[in-house]
């Protein structure tokens, strides 16, 4: 009878060196912490409050869209970069050939990586809530040209924070000074053309409240409507007709004349 050969249990376990059972190590260990950073980072967020003050942006019902939030991706971002870097410190301590090619470009880039993205993430929150908190401000000026300061605003820390982004991760400082510029100076004069008219408006609001040609409750002819003059405020004239409010930018008070009407 031929001899059967039997390998010992522990046989494949001794032919792996002891480097590459360090790096599993390692991994298991990244994995482990990976998912603990996710559950603290997310009650830090909580605790300090972060899940209110950004409620109601953009961004936040966008991924509760996704059934997920705001907290729940940075608190993922956050370990998927322990887990991530895990996999590249395993790497290099198994000695693996492709290891030391990745890991001196990793290990520099992967942290600034993650640090572009978080603030590309805080930039987006803070434009949606600085967006909000601008219209709350604004929301008594019944004017269309208004709607363009929130936007603006919004966009302009958004601008910020991609530009800041891209500088962690070695995009050159002069080019992102030259785009700042340049976004500057397309913000002011897209604004200056916007708000035309609002300015105007609250130039002729000046004259109007100064001058008085008119008061709450006459009855007057602005801008081709007749009605009783229900609120005047530095932008717009609103007049009530039998079941309506007409709200006149003073501009157009001011260009298309007034006149009162004598009760008989």
């Amino acid at each position: 009878m031929g001899r059967s050969l039997q390998f010992p249990a522990d046989t494949w376990v001794r032919a792996v060196p002891p480097r590459v059972w360090i790096a599993i190590g390692i991994f298991l260990l990244g994995v482990v912490s990976g998912l603990i950073v996710i559950k603290l980072t997310r009650r830090v967020l909580e605790r300090i409050g972060i899940s209110s003050a950004i409620e109601g942006t953009t961004f936040e019902r966008t991924a509760g869209k996704f059934g997920t939030s705001t907290v729940q991706i940075v608190a993922r971002l956050s370990g998927y970069f322990v887990i991530l870097l895990s996999v590249f410190v395993a790497v290099s301590v198994a000695e693996l050939q492709f290891g030391d090619l990745f890991w001196s470009a990793a290990a520099v880039f992967l942290p600034q990586l993650f640090i572009a993205i978080v603030i590309l993430l805080i930039g987006i929150v803070v434009a949606d809530k600085v967006e909000l908190m601008v219209s709350e401000r604004l929301r008594g000026i019944k004017l269309p040209e208004i709607n363009i300061i929130p936007v603006a605003a919004k966009y302009s820390v958004l601008f910020v924070a991609i530009l800041i982004a891209l500088g962690q991760v070695g995009v050159a400082t002069l080019a992102l000074v030259v785009l700042l510029a340049a976004y500057a100076l397309a913000l002011i004069v897209f604004t200056a053309v916007a708000t035309k008219t609002f300015l105007a408006s609250g130039a002729a609001g000046v004259y109007l409240l100064l001058s008085q040609p008119y008061s709450i409750g006459d009855e007057v002819v602005l801008d081709g409507q007749q009605g009783i003059v229900y609120e005047i405020d530095l932008f717009v004239t609103r007049i009530e007709t039998d079941s309506e409010i007409h709200r006149i930018p003073n501009h157009r008070v001011v260009d298309n004349g007034i006149v009162t009407v004598q009760s008989a």
